[in-house]
């Protein structure tokens, strides 16, 4: 099969390695991908954004599926335009990506099939929203609707924290995503992250991981996009599991079928598991960045086929085996993320890992034949292991091998599973 990913990060990096491995892969191509996804794939100079380019491209060169990576394409409608063209795509449709696009969407949908969530109410303007967060108390979440690179959530413990992230959305920090806000309940509990795949009828569940928000050790400082994850979340047993799908996952899936735009694609649940069960917090229609690079990195079937199978509405017909192992990834970060950094700063030397370990390429390039950080979050440093604290001893040995001046990270990714391993 010859295969199109669209993206440039992490998460795309982990797709391209793992697909690459696909003994039914003939050919692929990335738009438009980073110097680690190079390695796996031909880049193309393709403007995603122009999707009749993206159609004409994949005729031109016989492409028999389409991977999309990231969120913005989709809410986009990229994969729209793809079939509409007869292309075989893997992601939502514009309609169903509303699922992240839109976190009232997301509410509304969980009230009307009664989704386990927090309680909410959605405001167009501040006095409204302020109002009803002084008559709530704190603590309390502050979302902005939209897509907002992973910043527009303030988690507030106080009424003032609260009222100030309801300014922040309406005074343009997260430009149009924050045109509207959600103010929800706050949840208690652990956090976990829940996968499956949906080709619109059927799920099929993947794995689960927990990833750490914010920038620095012991979960302190601002939220970022991700400064690591961990796979499986112990906190997700099978009873969890078998609950979440019956009456989170299913009842979605159901609820977007009946309301005229099944989701096909990757369903990934943000939970919190809190003394009633699991509760949703949010959706995204992607997979996570980081939590891709663990479950890749642990995913023993093919991922061509489980792909394929979700875009062409044969999700029934496959299934997904995991590596017993864990998995942990650390994000190597440029020095001042998420708040301003400098660019194109070198990355002298990257080990080169073997067995079950991964340097994958976030926010990278090439200049004049030197691989320079370019992003906010460049590397993702993954190994595996008999458990998380073996996965995380490996994974920062390897942290230490990378000679890049500029770059940061936390030192303790895993940490609560790592406790709950000693006991």
């Amino acid at each position: 099969m010859k295969v199109l990913l669209i993206g440039s990060g992490g998460r795309e990096h982990a797709l391209a390695w793992k697909l690459k491995q696909s003994p039914l892969l003939t050919e692929l191509f990335a738009a438009p991908g980073n110097p680690g996804i190079g390695e796996c794939a031909t880049l193309l100079s393709l403007n995603t954004d122009d999707h009749a380019a993206v159609l004409s491209f994949c005729r031109e060169a016989d492409i028999d599926l389409v991977v999309v990576g990231p969120e913005a394409p989709l809410v986009a409608g990229l994969a729209d335009a793809l079939r509409a063209g007869g292309i075989a795509t893997f992601g939502p449709s514009a309609a169903a990506a509303q699922l992240e696009g839109s976190k009232g969407f997301t509410k509304d949908l969980c009230a009307r099939y009664d989704i386990p969530t927090g309680a909410y109410e959605r405001f167009n303007n501040a006095p409204k929203a302020k109002a009803y967060i002084r008559q709530q108390g704190a603590p309390i979440v502050v979302k902005a609707d939209g897509l907002a690179a992973g910043k527009g959530v303030t988690v507030a413990m106080t009424v003032e924290e609260a009222l100030a992230a309801v300014d922040d959305c309406f005074e343009g920090a997260f430009g149009a995503a924050g045109a509207e806000v959600v103010v929800e309940a706050f949840l208690d509990g652990e956090e976990a992250s829940f996968f499956c795949l949906s080709d619109g009828k059927t799920a099929l569940a993947l794995a689960t991981a927990q990833d750490h928000k914010r920038v620095g050790d012991g979960d302190t400082g601002p939220n970022t996009g991700g400064m690591g994850a961990y796979s499986p979340a112990p906190v997700m047993t099978p009873d969890m599991v078998e609950r979440t799908m019956k009456e989170i996952i299913e009842p979605t899936i159901r609820g977007m079928a009946e309301s005229g735009y099944p989701f096909t694609g990757v369903l990934f649940a943000g939970l919190m598991i809190t003394a009633r069960g699991p509760e949703l917090i949010e959706y995204n229609v992607r997979f996570g960045d980081p939590e891709c690079q663990v479950l890749m990195m642990r995913l023993q079937s093919d991922l061509l086929p489980l792909l394929n199978a979700a875009a062409t509405g044969t999700l029934d017909r496959v299934s997904a085996e995991w590596s017993d192992d864990a998995a942990l990834t650390v994000v190597l970060a440029s020095k001042g993320y998420p708040g301003a950094y400098d660019k194109n700063t070198p990355i002298r030397a990257l080990p080169d890992p073997q067995n079950g370990a991964k340097v994958f390429h976030a926010g990278t390039a090439l200049k004049d034949g030197q691989l320079v950080a370019t992003g906010g979050r460049v590397l993702n440093v993954t190994a595996r292991g008999a458990s998380v604290g073996e996965a995380q001893a490996r994974a920062y040995a390897l942290v230490d091998a990378v000679e890049w001046d500029n770059g940061f990270c936390r030192r303790d990714i895993g940490w609560r599973a790592v406790e709950r391993e000693r006991g």
